[in-house]
């Protein structure tokens, strides 16, 4: 009686599987776990909510993510114009969101970034309020910190000023206009 051949592992490497190709797109947000979100504030007090409602805004429906957005534009500019602690460290995680065409509100993401950018709240009080710059949560700090998170990424407008989108071209223009550019 014949016996079928018992098959031996084989030790010749196989390829693995083949990347596609282009460069390979990193995920969005990746560096979100970086920043100490609980040992910073935003107007609530901990802004540990942040990473969160930056990951609906990046991967929500429309009404998810525009929810969202409301909600972390009232914890990092209220009003539109009172930046917090939280601010800086959430700036270039919106200069990323506002360069993904999956996002759904991308102009309104340009135009939060183009409100802190103009956030001069703390530092106009200071000027006639000194004793502001001498409390232990220095507001002015955090306010230029802010403004220089939003400038630091302005060479991201020309890609973003010749977006198809009319809305986000529009957005753009005016973040352009307030930095200078």
């Amino acid at each position: 009686m014949r016996t079928a051949p018992i098959r031996q592992p084989s030790t010749e490497r196989t390829p693995g599987p083949t990347p596609p190709d282009g460069p390979a797109r990193p995920t969005p947000l990746a560096s979100l776990s970086q920043v100490p979100w609980d040992r910073i504030q935003d107007s609530t007090g901990s802004a540990a909510a942040i990473p969160l409602l930056l990951d609906r805004i990046a991967r929500g429906e429309p009404d998810t993510a525009h929810a969202a957005l409301d909600e972390l534009r009232k914890r990092i500019c209220q009003y539109g114009f009172v930046v917090e602690q939280a601010t800086a460290a959430t700036v270039p995680f919106l200069w990323e969101l506002a360069q993904l065409p999956q996002v759904s509100c991308r102009a309104r993401i340009i135009r939060l970034l183009k409100d802190i950018a103009a956030a001069r709240q703390w530092e106009n009080t200071a000027a006639v309020y000194p004793k502001l710059l001498s409390h232990r949560e220095n507001h002015v700090v955090w306010e230029r910190a802010a403004r220089q998170a939003v400038r630091a990424r302005r060479g991201d407008l020309r890609r973003l000023l010749s977006e198809k989108d009319a809305e986000v071209t529009r957005a753009t223009a005016e973040l352009a206009r307030t930095l200078g550019e």
